[in-house]
């Protein structure tokens, strides 16, 4: 595990590439956009997504897949979850059985409502190793060393403790579980819940309902984390609340910032392309009310969300929607 691999040079990957610098002899980091791989290489800054870092040494900047993955002990993909599994497909003549497979995705795939882990597993096959990490992190507090705690999670407890003691370091603590789910459902559906947050803010609204809708999104993802096979304990650690707090009430949270866009009245398409980073929560919403639907889960919240988004419900008609639902105990 001396090289690690990281797919996606977001702000997200490159402070992963930051902080885990230190654990590893040689990091290959592969950046989609030619252009912005080849100054970061030059220049050993993210100038798009990560300004003001210097990446480390030991860092390689690419733009091919082949280089980064070679000789790699650990892949960590940190890709927008519409792109995981073209990505991986593209991978695999590149990959060997060795390998130990990290997503750091928090997202759902649409068509399939799988976890990203599952879609992992599903196009690489056999007996993959994949681990998921999840838990309330802004890259550029990451970037800048500040402390922060996080979720390693699979069935495999052996592969939780390697990847916990890979990835710790002095600003960068794991925890483990064995509860994926709870916790990629978890990172999931905490980016809807923060689109909500963000409409809250935008209206001027106060602290009553902004506590209230971290309570009852809490609850909401923890319905359906539990329908899907989780553990409703995993939502109330780093990948569930600790997420959704963050998420919900800091100022660098693009889906937060996409629910206060809205709530100032711009339309979904102009705050899209006004954004150089994906927002999960946007695709998030529609794979959570289909979820939702077939296991039967009550999400009123991400009902909201997904009504406010792509059919055009004012904010003020999703709360009052929310505020007069039937009366019923907690």
């Amino acid at each position: 595990m001396r090289k690690l691999a990281i797919i996606g040079g977001g702000s997200w990957g490159t402070a992963l590439a930051m902080v885990l610098a230190s654990r590893f002899d040689r990091i290959g980091l592969w950046v989609y956009e030619a252009d912005l791989a080849a100054r970061m290489q030059a220049t050993r800054e993210n100038d798009v997504y990560l300004p003001g870092f210097r990446l480390p040494a030991h860092v390689d900047v690419t733009h091919e897949l082949s280089s980064a993955l070679e000789g790699s002990g650990v892949v960590l993909s940190v890709v927008p979850s519409h792109l995981v599994r073209t990505l991986y497909q593209q991978m695999l003549p590149h990959l060997s059985d060795s390998m130990v497979f990290v997503s750091a995705t928090k997202g759902l795939e649409n068509d399939t409502l799988l976890r990203m882990s599952e879609i992992i597993a599903e196009v690489l096959g056999g007996k993959v190793k994949v681990a998921a990490i999840s838990g309330p992190t802004f890259a550029v507090e990451v970037a800048h060393g500040q402390p922060t705690a996080l979720v390693v999670a699979s069935p495999d407890q052996e592969l939780n403790a390697n990847v916990q003691a890979a990835f710790s370091g002095p600003t960068f603590r794991f925890y483990t579980s064995l509860d994926s789910i709870g916790v990629e459902i978890g990172g999931s559906i905490k980016n809807v819940v923060a689109i909500g947050a963000g409409v809250l803010h935008g209206m001027g609204l106060g602290h009553n309902p902004m506590a209230a809708l971290i309570t009852r999104g809490l609850a909401e993802m923890t319905r359906l984390a539990v329908a899907l096979g989780g553990r409703a304990q995993t939502l109330a650690g780093l990948a569930g609340l600790g997420d959704l707090v963050l998420t919900c009430q800091g100022e660098l949270s693009r889906n937060r910032m996409v629910g206060v866009e809205l709530a100032r009245g711009r339309k979904l398409d102009e705050i899209i392309g006004s954004m150089k980073m994906v927002a999960e929560g946007i695709k998030t919403t529609n794979a959570a009310v289909d979820l939702a639907r077939r296991y039967a889960v009550e999400m009123p919240i991400s009902e909201q969300m997904f009504q406010m988004l792509h059919f055009g419900v004012s904010p003020r008609e999703a709360i009052r929607r929310l505020m007069e639902r039937s009366l019923k105990e907690e």
